[in-house]
């Protein structure tokens, strides 16, 4: 993480002279979201029935950019501008593979587009404007890491971006630039050992560049074409040099194959694993979904070998219907 930030400091309020653009202007891209989503869907357990944070106009017609959890398996979703207005939107895409998600405003938003920037061009110690829509803040932060990260949920960015001081709230947050382009939008809240063993709240950002390449799949067919990746069902993390198993999806491919809390997994099919971003590489180079993967399992300090018959994790997820 860069030197340079106070990772302490409490979030400031941006202020115009220190700005190369209108920001009034680029807040008005920033909208309020909300989703309701049924109680029998499949991720209403774990990120809830009612969902609320933040989205970015990206198109003059209303297409909206957001974090992926907020809008999955939604029935409802509704976008708030800065004066207040409220229009309905459809879920339209959600890619899992970088987390983001895109709503359709289905009535007349009437807001500008905020253009895309390039977050492989912004350096540690860079100043960005996270801006939240609704009457969520908007502050001031710093660059302070850009580095591989894996999620529990069988994620991995080979390239997130850390912002510090922590937005309050991060979900769908736009990261704007010293220029008024989107950097990036707010997917985590995590904490960063600093001195002392003090640990700091920062947010984790998804970098805008993963989009450009893929827009045109989420538009046209709500999700990348190409062959889905063969997804577990099990909740991991790394523990010296270990991977273990914190919890399984309920009817999910790794509790049929007998996986449960505290596993430890040693090896997938002849290759040994140590790292949570490692093992997922190496799931993910057994094929698409579907696929049936062995790997070896330690328990109770002996070992036994599993055969997980992976599935496309899309196909558990009711598809967002149009209001």
């Amino acid at each position: 993480m860069s030197e340079k930030t106070p990772l302490d400091a409490p979030p400031m309020q941006p202020q115009h002279d220190d700005l190369h653009f209108d920001l009034d202007r680029a807040l008005k891209s920033i909208v309020g979201l909300q989703a309701n989503v049924p109680e029998d869907a499949f991720t209403a357990d774990i990120l809830g029935t009612e969902r609320a944070g933040s989205g970015v106009v990206i198109r003059d017609s209303g297409l909206a950019l957001t974090i992926g959890y907020l809008i999955t398996e939604a029935e409802s979703v509704w976008l708030t501008a800065s004066d207040g207005r409220v229009v309905p939107a459809h879920a339209l895409a959600y890619d899992q593979e970088t987390g983001f998600g895109l709503v359709q405003a289905l009535g007349p938003l009437d807001l500008p587009a905020l253009e895309l920037g390039r977050m492989s061009e912004a350096n540690l110690g860079d100043p960005v404007v996270v801006a939240g829509g609704g009457r969520a803040p908007t502050t001031r932060a710093l660059i302070v890491g850009k580095q591989e990260f894996a999620g529990y949920w069988e994620y991995l960015l080979e390239e997130a971006v850390f912002t510090a001081p922590a937005h309050p709230f991060w979900g769908g947050a736009g990261v704007i630039s010293q220029t008024g382009k989107l950097l990036g939008i707010g997917s985590l809240q995590v904490q960063q050992m600093a001195e002392k063993g003090q640990q700091y709240d920062i947010n984790m950002i998804v970098p805008i560049d993963l989009l450009p390449p893929i827009l045109d799949d989420l538009l046209k067919y709500g999700r990348v074409n190409k062959p889905p990746r063969p997804w577990l069902g099990v909740y991991s993390g790394e523990s010296h040099g270990r991977i273990v198993v914190a919890d399984v999806a309920e009817n999910g491919p790794a509790a049929a194959a007998g996986l449960r809390r505290g596993d430890i997994i040693s090896a997938v099919r002849d290759s040994s694993v140590e790292d949570l971003a490692g093992f997922y590489r190496k799931v993910w180079a057994c094929g698409p979904a579907g696929v049936e993967i062995p790997m070896e399992i330690i328990r109770d300090g002996r070992s036994a070998w599993a055969r997980i018959k992976t599935v496309d994790r899309a196909s558990l997820l009711k598809k967002p219907r149009l209001q």
